[in-house]
């Protein structure tokens, strides 16, 4: 039994750093299931699941087939599986003897906790990997994408001054969001349900371990999200390390 786990490759970092496919190497890891990963392009997402018949994740706004990240192929099974979500849920029908995502039939309550993205969210993300985070021909599919959404460059999302301050607090309380998972847990730990891990962490960490890829762990920004919520973030990450591995 092996997994293929097909992952975003980047020139500059060596493992996993998008928040979509951490997440499904998270639940790969936690749940002790070997696979390997094949690295690639994003620029090159839409060839590779052509080539390997791996499904699209929905449609584009003009109809076309959008073919994204993480998408597995099982060979003990022969299913090719595209989301992390709908990922997470083969697993858990396909391997029930591991350890389970969704403890205590939680499915439908955390299947539906997402980060809360918004456009505070781009301007501190997507600059960032911009100018050799990822290859010049990833980076010029994602500004024919964004760019014409956008209105404007993406480089151009970045705020300075006034504006930077007033968006990063903006930005602090979308992370807040996340935070408020875990204040309504009545259970002491890590982790939402305390001591157990499950979907809702993974999605938290999985998100938290982008930005520290993209800025960097010695940047400024990542130093300071880690010390926010009485440091939750950097427990939970720390937590989480075990899980990490990439291969």
């Amino acid at each position: 039994m092996v997994i293929v786990l097909y992952d975003f490759s980047s020139p500059r970092v060596s493992g996993t750093w998008a928040p979509s496919t951490w997440r499904a190497r998270y639940f790969l890891n936690y749940k002790g299931i070997p696979y390997r990963t094949e690295w690639i392009e994003n620029a090159d997402v839409d060839a590779n699941a052509i080539r390997n018949d791996i499904p699209p994740n929905g449609n584009n706004p003009d109809g076309s087939p959008k073919y994204t990240l993480p998408s597995i192929h099982d060979t003990s099974t022969g299913a090719k599986v595209t989301d992390s979500l709908a990922i997470a849920d083969y697993l858990e029908k396909t391997y029930p003897d591991a350890p389970t995502i969704f403890p205590g039939n939680t499915r439908a309550t955390q299947g539906a906790l997402e980060f809360p993205a918004s456009i505070t969210t781009h301007s501190f993300a997507l600059p960032y990997i911009m100018g050799g985070f990822i290859s010049s021909r990833s980076e010029h599919k994602i500004r024919s994408i964004m760019e014409p959404m956008l209105g404007k460059r993406i480089e151009d999302l970045l705020p300075a001054g006034e504006e930077r301050v007033k968006q990063w607090e903006a930005f602090k309380d979308r992370i807040g969001q996340m935070n408020a998972w875990f204040e309504e847990s009545d259970v002491k730990g890590p982790f939402v349900l305390g001591d157990v891990l499950s979907w809702a962490d993974i999605v938290a960490a999985s998100q938290l371990r982008y930005f520290k890829a993209i800025w960097g762990a010695g940047s400024e920004e990542w130093q300071g999200l880690e010390t926010w919520h009485g440091g939750r973030w950097k427990n939970l990450i720390d937590a989480l390390e075990k899980y990490e591995t990439a291969v």
